[in-house]
């Protein structure tokens, strides 16, 4: 028995997600019939995490065991012989029997795409969130806000509700902003990220940006854990799943 890792790209926005529901198409369950219709074997998908439906990737990574002896080089071109195109194999490539995509996992990167824009443009549409040009004024206060998200933290006032985990402490490693023209990213890397986490973080960024919340009152929000006193939840569409390293 073989096991196989692959690094994985996709359009979220006509996906419900990740993980396989029933009656409804998500990658897993996409990527899970692929790949048993081509092994002849059934195969189950163990990711390093879940994303939301409308999320999407630019490197999942995602593991399975095979009886296969396809190389593992030529593996990926196989599998995306079989596959619509909004998901596609990057890459694959065999890992040790102990090994785990989401176990090992020790930081994730989550990009946040905004535009800054008086209209809708097409090219964006469902790629990024739309924001007001004045938001473009703010990068350095965002920046400011950004820092006091660093370090190790109760994030219980920036998760959803309807969460099931009960360890609030996630540790950021940074945050960066960038601007071209236009498109500003949200850069968050982390060990971990709780429900709606990331997307909260950037809805709290925002409200600086748009003078709701000053910079200097992000610690005591943090700090209260308290989810009334944080952002409104952006939508999915700007949320990428950039990065996954397994390696300190």
């Amino acid at each position: 028995m073989r096991k196989i890792l692959l690094t994985i790209q996709y359009n979220g926005k006509n996906f419900a997600g990740w993980q396989t529901q029933p009656k409804k198409r998500t990658v897993q369950g996409v990527l899970e019939d692929a790949i048993s219709n081509l092994l002849q074997e059934k195969i189950s998908l163990f990711a390093s995490g879940r994303t939301d439906s409308g999320v999407h990737a630019i490197a999942q990574t995602a593991h399975f065991e095979t009886n296969s002896n396809i190389p593992a080089e030529k593996l990926h071109f196989a599998i995306n012989s079989k596959l619509p195109s909004d998901v596609a194999v990057v890459s694959a490539k065999e890992v040790a029997s102990d090994s785990h995509a989401r176990f090992d996992v020790k930081k994730k990167t989550y990009m946040y795409k905004l535009y800054a824009s008086d209209v809708n443009l097409p090219l964006y549409d469902g790629f990024a969130l739309r924001v007001h040009p004045k938001v473009l004024d703010k990068i350095e206060e965002m920046k400011k806000a950004g820092e006091s998200f660093i370090g190790t933290h109760d994030f219980s006032g920036f998760c959803s509700a309807n969460t099931e985990v009960k360890d609030f402490v996630r540790t950021i490693y940074d945050l960066k902003i960038t601007q071209i023209g236009p498109e500003i990213n949200i850069f968050i890397t982390g060990n971990g990220f709780l429900y709606n986490m990331v997307r909260i973080i950037v809805g709290t960024l925002l409200d600086v940006a748009e003078g709701k919340i000053h910079a200097s009152q992000i610690p005591n929000i943090i700090a209260s854990r308290n989810r009334t006193l944080a952002g409104k939840t952006v939508k999915p569409d700007g949320l990428y799943l950039w990065g996954i390293r397994y390696i300190k």
